[in-house]
């Protein structure tokens, strides 16, 4: 059998105790497993339990931090600095983005930077946390090298996703969560695991040939969108995440799976702000906005013109019915963390 299909809360379950034998708080374990699992169910495989191991390995080589002492610095009503003193990148996001929601509530801007912190999963997880209470929020964090600045020979910027979210006026939020690559690394990494190929056009291997074998476009370069323009986004996430916040940058950050010589030291930044700051009727507006786009002529073969959160959502609502399919190889690193300790 090469696939198990397992039940959210089960294996959500599982990972809580895999978590807590690692060392991790109840709580933490299970601000981290909901993470993981939300990324298996809106179908973000890459970020979800195929990277479990990696965190344990971390937490096993002291490069993840499982008893942080976290400090919270005010730096006024709307502004806060987060040290995660090199906790699980999980837990330092969820309190930086409960944070900058509550300073949006105050004052209609949040603002909170966040240093020494770790790989946290998918930005739209903790986006959509604001969107719920009516807030848009915009989100940038910075990743190991993985992409070459425009002109340069050697990767240096990582994969580097931005992620903006917006309420609708209706149960499916607006949540662009993309990283600035072809495709994430995570992709690549589960495509390595399981020996699948990657598409063609997305990385360069070690020679600066284009492959489509994912080992070899681990070990090489991955191409960014749009050419020089992604390159730029990628340098843009770069300073707003890794410069501004105190966090590590230019090429700095620890890759997780394979340098464990120490923390990360990742830079996130959350930025959460009040939809009616301006405008007192921007749930109206925003549905007239996806409206009028919507009904827009379509080209053969397309049904319905989507917005960014709506195929994620549909992922979201299947996946949780019918199970999360796990394959074999990572079923059996389940099996081995779980006997462990």
């Amino acid at each position: 059998m090469e696939k198990v299909k397992l039940k959210a809360p089960i294996l959500k379950k599982e990972v809580i105790k895999i978590f807590k034998k690692y060392g991790l708080s109840q709580d933490h374990a299970k601000i981290s497993a909901n993470a993981l699992i939300n990324a298996e169910l809106v179908g973000a495989f890459g970020h979800g339990i195929s990277r479990l191991k990696m965190y344990c390995d971390r937490i096993s080589k002291k490069v993840i931090n499982p008893k942080p002492k976290i400090k919270i610095k005010k730096i006024s009503q709307s502004i806060s600095l987060i040290d995660a003193d090199n906790s699980i990148g999980f837990v330092a996001a969820d309190i930086a983005i409960k944070k900058a929601i509550s300073n949006a509530k105050k004052t209609g801007i949040g603002l909170v930077a966040v240093r020494n912190s770790g790989h946290y999963g998918l930005s739209g997880y903790y986006a959509e946390q604001a969107v719920k209470k009516n807030l848009i929020a915009m989100i940038y964090t910075n990743a190991p090298p993985a992409i070459a600045p425009h002109g340069a020979l050697k990767s240096l910027f990582g994969t580097n996703p931005i992620c903006f979210a917006s309420p609708t006026g209706s149960k499916i939020p607006f949540i662009l969560d993309t990283s600035i690559s072809m495709i994430n690394r995570g992709k690549i990494r589960v495509a390595a695991k399981n020996n699948k190929k990657i598409p063609k056009g997305v990385a360069l291997d070690i020679f600066g040939k284009p492959t489509i074998d994912a080992k070899k476009a681990l070990a090489g370069v991955q191409l960014p969108i749009a050419g020089f323009r992604g390159s730029g986004l990628a340098w843009m996430v770069d300073i707003l995440s890794g410069v501004l916040t105190g966090g590590n940058h230019a090429g700095r950050v620890k890759d997780p799976f394979d340098d464990f010589s120490g923390p990360q030291n990742i830079g996130h930044l959350f930025i959460a702000l009040k939809s009616n700051l301006f405008v007192k009727n921007y749930n109206k507006r925003i549905k007239e906005n996806i409206s009028l786009i919507k009904r827009l002529p379509k080209i053969r073969g397309v049904k319905e013109i989507l917005y960014p959160g709506q195929n994620k959502y549909k992922r979201y609502r299947t996946n949780l019915k019918k199970g999360i399919v796990i394959p074999k190889n990572i079923l059996k690193e389940i099996e081995k963390l779980n006997a462990v300790r």
